[in-house]
């Protein structure tokens, strides 16, 4: 996993509504680059939830927010209209983003493991540097998590 201090892997991804999106198109501005196992679960729903609800607050402290599954474009679509979803939703189901940022690995569910995408967001300073990992991801209240750090 990329670390604090690190420069942030670019990446172009078809967001919700198939148009391309690249980090290097912010830079200069803060972004919290969240990675979610799957659309329309019930943790990734609370998790998308929180940062809607305070997505106008994040805006006016400089962010852009972006989520990254492995779902599809179609999937992205219809989680991000059931839910009313403001900020792109970008797909990766070639995983290339999700292993470029190191969020893939072996998880445990029930004593079971398997391999799977690790709930993580990164924030991404305005020079394109990770300036934050947070790793223990409250879905219910991921965007206080996320605006704490810049109180």
């Amino acid at each position: 996993m990329l670390t604090i201090g690190t420069k942030a892997p670019d990446f172009t991804a078809k967001n919700q509504f198939g148009k391309d999106i690249s980090l290097a198109e912010y830079a200069g501005k803060k972004v919290a680059l969240y990675f979610y196992p799957k659309d329309d679960t019930p943790g990734c729903t609370k998790e998308a939830c929180s940062l809607r609800d305070s997505h106008t607050e994040m805006i006016s402290k400089g962010f852009v927010v972006l989520g990254v599954s492995p779902d599809d474009v179609a999937s992205h679509q219809k989680f991000a209209s059931k839910f009313d979803l403001p900020f792109s939703l970008l797909a990766d189901p070639e995983l290339a983003i999700v292993k470029a940022y190191g969020v893939w690995g072996m998880k445990k569910l029930y004593g079971r493991e398997y391999e799977g995408l690790m709930r993580t967001t990164f924030i991404i300073d305005e020079k394109g540097m990770i300036s934050e990992v947070i790793e223990k991801v409250k879905t219910d209240d991921h965007a206080k998590q996320i605006l704490k750090i810049f109180e």
